[in-house]
């Protein structure tokens, strides 16, 4: 054999040999992602379980709470009433119109399944970060880990306050206005568990995600798809968004309830906008480092 047909061998053998490497690199990855995401489906398991034994509990006082006029939200509203009556009669709840019934055989057991299950999803949340921040960390760099070492704590903490603004504030002052809602005298809202049910955790668990912006914002930001300008040019657009949001979910026309549920969002974008700054400025500073060695 010649020394050219044995270079071309050996080269083949070892292009073979780096081509088997990386799929089993790529296969031992995916490997520990399985890993990951099964403890993190054995975690939500475990809350899903303890939910289904305060499985009354949370249907009661959980998911049947925004129905009833004794609710904490619809209280607060009107002791505002009474020491700002100005604000008007109409923002005191005192009725939830509407009723909620089954028309399915199995349906009672699909909600309280569905319910314990979401449960389980929502308090597991902080866990599921955890691991696939373990999987992540792993390929970053010193600096990259030490720059999203709190990836996990501050992704939480704005889903948990997602989940608590958008349960007592979102979900409350929707369930009065949808339920209460008509076109006609002659119609009478009956609402299945079903349609009730998938209204809260839309609304509950949607306002949680939208909590993350800050955080998807970061990420975006450090990948170079989004910049503080882009952002506050958009300003306008998402100021509008917003209003309409609030004016939708708000049970009274006036412009200080309305205010009341847009000023978190708000604050959240303007949040987002500093935090592409941030990085933008850090990734300056960077580029000048470099270029100065």
């Amino acid at each position: 054999m010649s020394d050219t047909n044995k270079s071309s061998l050996l080269k083949a053998i070892g292009s073979k040999g780096t081509t088997l490497e990386a799929e089993m690199s790529f296969f031992d990855h995916l490997d520990v992602l399985r890993k990951h995401l099964i403890r993190a489906v054995i975690a939500i398991g475990v809350f899903t379980g303890i939910a289904f034994y305060f499985n009354e509990e949370i249907l009661d006082k959980v998911i049947f709470g925004p129905k009833k006029p004794d609710f904490w939200t619809y209280r607060m509203m009107c002791k505002l009433v009474e020491h700002f009556p100005s604000l008007g009669k109409d923002m005191c709840i005192t009725k939830i119109n509407g009723e909620i019934i089954n028309t399915e055989m199995a349906g009672q057991f699909n909600l309280q399944l569905n319910v314990c299950v979401m449960c389980g999803i929502v308090l597991g949340f902080p866990y599921l970060l955890w691991e696939i921040w373990r999987f992540i960390k792993p390929a970053l760099h010193e600096k990259e880990r030490k720059s999203a070492s709190g990836f996990v704590f501050f992704a939480s903490v704005l889903f948990i306050i997602g989940i608590i603004f958008g349960y007592f504030i979102i979900c409350a002052l929707s369930i009065n206005f949808l339920t209460g809602y008509t076109v006609s005298s002659e119609i009478k809202n009956t609402f299945t568990i079903d349609s009730y049910v998938s209204s809260i955790t839309t609304l509950t668990l949607g306002t949680g995600i939208i909590f993350e912006l800050p955080i998807i914002i970061f990420i975006l930001s450090k990948l170079g798809l989004m910049t503080p300008k882009l952002m506050r040019s958009s300003r306008r657009y998402a100021a509008v968004i917003i209003l309409i949001i609030a004016a939708i979910v708000t049970p009274t026309p006036d412009i200080l309830t309305m205010l009341t549920v847009a000023a978190p969002l708000f604050l959240l974008y303007e949040a987002s906008i500093f935090v592409s700054a941030y990085i933008e400025k850090k990734k300056k500073k960077a580029d000048a480092a470099f270029y100065a060695n």
